[in-house]
């Protein structure tokens, strides 16, 4: 079996804390969770975790205004600037303080960060090379307390920033000669947002106890003039001040007052409050949290720690809509650039909620596990998983329903579940009575009360090939359960310490088990003989809690494997427990293959070996100090029944642990339930930007004179070796149609299999059926014997393929299938209307000859009596 594994995708977790923000297009959300980001397609229904981490948890997102870069920024003030094209880290940059808040200008060409009471302005990173990609620019002082957030005009002249001492500053991105810095105030709590009016300077100010004030500016922006730089102007403020003293005294030294003329002909911005409003609020708990303006719809969103939002539109502060979506406080609010949909972000319950207020519907809501994630299970075809937590919920892209309570006869505390290959029986193991219940999930009735083991139950585990159960116990034993012969103990196995987990291999041969001692020992269920042992105490490399009193080292002589997996082909096994570090062992080698490390993310306990000794003080770790409820880091707990106002909540760091560890039934992946969430590591993934033999002129401007030469295979090579998606399909979909079988033939045996993978992805979704079909099929004709020897890696890609085609032909033959009944249809339509016609027109004829034949009677009747009156005229 290959390991050449990679980290896919992050699950069971949607939001943590840190801002939501909204891509360019407005169709997707990135979230922060944990250390990483994910990014969740609300077009497509699709999420994804981008391959890159913080070394803590992520509380700013910056998103550029083209989308195609973002700044990461930690608790602790270190940064990382993030391509989103090719899912890679560009720059590392520490800012040696907690961020407050980051923000990129409309124009991409700077970005503001707070920390503090200061904000720093770079020069943002651009498309040249740079040695130093974060540029200090300007560093801008003037509140008295930290900063909370950062708005900018639609021009990117001048930006705000709000603060915890109830201010809110106006700074000038250029050297404007009439503002470099404006302070307005009005408010008796915390700043919450700042927002400027599109195309003004006029400004929208929130407070946190729900105040909303109105600033007018008597200066526009176009009106805002470049003038010297501040030392040099308060040297000519100093020069000006100088000879007026003089002046006084008689004295005047002519100089070049040119300078300072000019600057005193310009007015300087002022500020006046227009109006002030105030937001319902519940009662004296419920502040506001949250804020979001978008500037198109002049559409004001704000959440509070009651859970509710509310819709104004400014500046007349027009309620527009009013709704609760949590118990818990809003931490977050986005817009997206349209201004239809609305992110909201809920840290205590992880919640992350998408609202189009204009049809009142939910877009996207979803909630993580707010608490451990205990437990997981793939579905038969690998196509699914599902999840449980401490919480008592279970997660899956599908809903579950509850269809049935079993229950016990006598009051018993479960520890271990299980349920057979025929999901008829289901097992649940007692911790306080050493008991096993078995029941009937048809009928949900009682069966049976197992009895035997002298200790708490701690897992149970059904063979997939015989129906028979096995369970471990504290009381150092293995106990083989007959299903079939009155449940009786077929085998029991002796163990050499309390035993903690136990699973069967794929083929039911052969059972494992690992026991407190940090052993995982192997038995033949048949002959229950020991085949195998491995000492595995010392490869879970555990980490020192900061509550710990010892060392890592003297602490991982009492730790275990908790979680124990075998492989689809039952020649590997996968471990874990209360560590950061995943094992692999070659079973008939009985050792350790590869480690994989789930997290990095310091925000976590017992992640490192040693304590920080920065942190020590004479009175113990810093570390230990409860700082009480709010904002702080960690996860927060509060007394039972307590919504709102719990002033004794307190904050603690989550450990790291993995609690479930499962392969998928394909074996190309497999899952663990962590304290970061549910991580999925998979041969399958595909990294989105992996330069191959790349060089300095290797270029998207050198790839298109290769096309304009129309040299096919070199600017598809040179493509490929750059990677990036949209040139590759740009080249790929210049190539003539005619010159696809000569271009396939052509190509390289490396490149053959990248390419006939982007066909595979691309035919997913391209308009350009008949296009790749032809790629696809040219280069499985001509190059089908040389990936026939290499299809067990190409098989993904060969699925991929055929699902394609496969749901390509269901949709046209569905087309066709409608086009053939609408032909049928109206050729019936029109032969009916043709019968009719046929019909009215016999109708008529018949009409017209009864009508002939009635003239012609008329004119025989007249006749007879003209001669009639002849003959009486006569005589």
């Amino acid at each position: 079996m290959s390991f050449s594994l990679q980290f896919s995708n992050l699950l069971g977790a949607v939001y943590r804390h840190g801002n939501l923000s909204f891509s360019r297009d407005g169709n997707s959300v990135i979230s922060p969770v944990g250390n990483r980001i994910s990014v969740f397609d609300l077009k497509n229904n699709k999420s994804e975790t981008l391959p890159v981490s913080t070394n803590k948890n992520i509380t700013c997102v910056g998103l550029s205004p083209d989308g195609n870069l973002a700044i990461l920024v930690d608790e602790d003030g270190a940064a990382i600037l993030v391509s989103l094209v090719t899912r890679a880290v560009l720059y590392h940059h520490h800012f040696h303080k907690p961020v407050n808040s980051v923000s990129f200008s409309p124009d991409g060409r700077s970005f503001v960060v707070t920390k503090e009471n200061v904000a720093l302005m770079y020069n943002a990173p651009g498309k040249n090379r740079e040695f130093n990609a974060f540029a200090l620019d300007k560093s801008y002082y003037g509140p008295y307390d930290e900063t909370t957030c950062i708005d900018w005009t639609t021009d990117s002249k001048c930006f705000a920033v709000g603060s915890k001492d109830m201010t809110t500053w106006i700074f000038g991105a250029e050297r404007w000669a009439n503002l470099i810095y404006y302070s307005v105030g009005g408010h008796k709590d915390v700043i919450v947002g700042c927002f400027f009016e599109k195309d003004s300077l006029d400004l929208y100010t929130v407070s946190q106890d729900g105040a909303l004030c109105v600033w007018e500016s008597d200066t526009e922006l176009d009106e805002l003039r470049k003038g010297p730089k501040y030392s040099e102007r308060k040297k000519m403020a100093e020069e000006r001040k100088r000879r007026e003293e003089e002046e006084r005294r008689g004295e005047v030294i002519k100089g070049s007052a040119g300078a300072p003329e000019d600057v005193e002909g310009i007015k300087n911005v002022r500020y006046k409050q227009k109006s002030k409003h105030f937001f319902n609020k519940e009662d004296d708990f419920n502040n506001l949290t949250a804020a979001a303006f978008n500037k198109n719809t002049h559409i004001l969103v704000t959440g509070f720690a009651s859970g509710a939002f509310h819709l104004h539109e400014l500046p007349d502060f027009d309620l527009i809509h009013s709704l609760s979506i949590s118990d818990q406080r809003i931490s977050t609010i986005s817009v997206n650039p349209t201004g239809d949909w609305i992110g909201f972000g809920c840290s205590g319950r992880g919640q992350l909620l998408v609202w189009e207020w204009q049809s009142e519907s939910y877009v996207f809501k979803q909630q993580g596990h707010f608490n451990n994630m205990a437990s997981l299970a793939y579905s038969p075809d690998g196509q699914y998983l599902a999840t449980g937590g401490d919480d008592g919920k279970v997660c899956r892209n599908d809903l579950y329903r509850n269809f049935r309570t079993l229950t016990s006869p006598r009051l018993a505390q479960f520890s271990s579940l299980a349920v057979d290959v025929s999901g008829e029986l289901v097992c649940a193991g007692a911790q306080d009575s050493f008991e096993i219940f078995l029941w009937s999930m048809q009928t949900g009735r009682l069966l049976e009360v197992l009895s035997g083991h002298e200790g708490p139950v701690s897992c149970l585990c059904f063979s997939p090939v015989q129906s028979v159960l096995a369970s471990v116990s504290w009381d150092k034993t293995v106990r083989l359960w007959d299903m079939q012969d009155s449940w009786q103990t077929r085998e029991v196995l002796r163990l050499t310490s309390d035993g903690l987990v136990v699973t069967y291999r794929p083929d039911g041969q052969e059972l494992a088990v690992a026991t407190l001692d940090g052993e995982i020992t192997f038995w033949n269920p048949q002959t229950a003989a020991q085949t195998g042992s491995i000492v595995g105490r010392h490869d879970l490399q555990m980490g020192r809690k900061e509550t710990e009193k010892i060392t890592a080292k003297q602490s991982a002589k009492g730790k275990a494997f908790t979680s124990l997996c075998y492989s689809a082909d039952g020649e590997s096994m996968l471990a874990s427990g209360q560590s950061k570090f995943v094992c692999i062992y070659n079973i008939k080698e009985q050792i350790l293959m590869k480690k994989f490390e789930i997290s990095c993310n310091l925000s976590l306990d017992a992640m490192e070996e040693f304590l920080d000794r920065r942190k020590m003080t004479e009175f113990g770790s810093l570390a230990l100090v409860d700082e009480g409820a709010g904002d702080g880091d960690g996860v927060e707990l509060g007394l039972p029944g307590v919504r709102r106002g719990d002033m004794s909540s307190r904050h603690f760091k989550p450990e790291i642990r993995v609690s479930s560890l499962r392969f998928s039934p394909t074996g190309r992946s497999w899952a663990a339930a962590s304290t970061e969430g549910l991580l999925i590591y998979s041969l399958d993934t595909s990294l989105i930007f992996d330069p191959y033999d790349l060089d300095m002129d290797i270029t998207p401007v050198s790839i298109r004179c290769q096309l304009k030469k129309k040299e096919w295979t070199s600017a598809i090579v040179l493509a490929f070796r750059l990677n990036e998606t949209s040139l590759i399909r740009e080249v790929l979909e210049a190539v003539p149609h005619d010159q696809v079988a000569v271009v396939s033939s052509s190509l390289p045996d490396v490149y053959v299999e990248k390419l006939l993978d982007f066909v595979a992805s691309s035919l997913e979704n391209s308009r350009h059926l008949q296009f790749y079909l032809t790629w696809a099929q040219n280069l499985l004709t001509l190059h089908g014997q040389k990936l026939k020897n290499r299809s067990g890696a190409i098989l993904p890609t060969v699925q991929q393929l055929l699902k394609s085609i496969q749901r390509h032909h269901d949709d046209l033959s569905k087309l066709c299938d409608w086009n053939i009944y609408t032909i049928r249809y109206i050729k019936a339509l029109s032969k009916q209307r043709g019968m009719k016609r046929m019909a009215a027109d016999s109708l008529s004829e018949q009409e017209e000859e009864e009508e002939e034949r009635g003239s012609v009677l008329m004119g025989s009747e007249d006749e007879e009596e003209d001669m009639m009156s002849e003959a009486l005229i006569v005589n």
